[in-house]
């Protein structure tokens, strides 16, 4: 599976011949000029909670390319207001199949508000099952114990676990939440877009290190084969 990150927690998974395109968030990102937004492919848009940082681009990237967005009820009916021509809710331990394999909505610890300020629902993360591998996406979240039945449950070929802190897990959380989701392989998302969440990527890479993990730091617009 090729997976090209895009900034903040936005990145593009090929499965099955398909693009899943997680929390679009690219021409706000002010680290992000370089990405070309109306080129980024979009099959299916994963969208884990309300907040403009995850769902920025989201209808935009609709329109244009007819993908379908899927995400908690609550903001795929907003965002099927706001324009999106195809979504798809999920609720938590909810599951569905789609042409490239299984999407199944789980637990995240955050907030979930729409820009609007209207209730965007409890937020989420993304189990994603297909015959070319499984992989997990957390969305903004603390560490949590309901990580350890993704790790019961599922052999996943990678992760992407934010490391940011301050708003979500840092390095030493997402280490852990390595280990309980039993995952050696993980792209850090959500870090170094605003000062808050600014992280030293040299000691992150070693924390993972000292876990028996590999953190993958990518940099905006790069790709790699998992």
């Amino acid at each position: 599976m090729n997976f090209t990150y895009y900034g903040h927690s936005c990145f593009a998974v090929d499965v099955g011949g398909r693009a899943l395109l997680f929390d679009p968030f690219i021409t706000h990102n002010p680290l992000a000029g370089g990405v070309d937004v109306n080129a980024v492919r979009a099959d299916y848009i994963l969208v884990s909670h309300g907040h403009e940082d995850h769902l920025g681009d989201a209808v935009a990237v609709a329109k244009r390319t007819g993908a379908t967005v899927v995400s908690n009820y609550e903001v795929a009916t907003w965002l099927g207001r706001k324009g999106a021509p195809k979504t798809h809710g999920l609720n938590h331990g909810g599951a569905c199949a789609f042409d490239f394999g299984r999407v199944k909505f789980v637990n995240a610890i955050h907030s979930s508000s729409l820009p609007d300020g209207s209730y965007g629902g409890n937020p989420g993360g993304f189990v994603v099952e297909s015959a070319q591998g499984n992989f997990y996406y957390c969305g903004d979240t603390a560490l949590t114990m309901d990580m350890k039945l993704i790790g019961e449950s599922t052999r996943l070929r990678f992760a992407a676990l934010c490391v940011g802190g301050n708003y979500t897990m840092d390095a030493a959380d997402a280490a852990k939440a390595a280990g309980f989701i039993g995952c050696n392989e993980i792209v850090g998302v959500h870090y170094d877009t605003f000062p808050p969440i600014k992280i030293n990527q040299e000691e992150a890479i070693k924390i993972f290190q000292a876990a028996g993990k590999t953190l993958h730091l990518l940099k905006i617009g790069a790709s790699r084969e998992f």
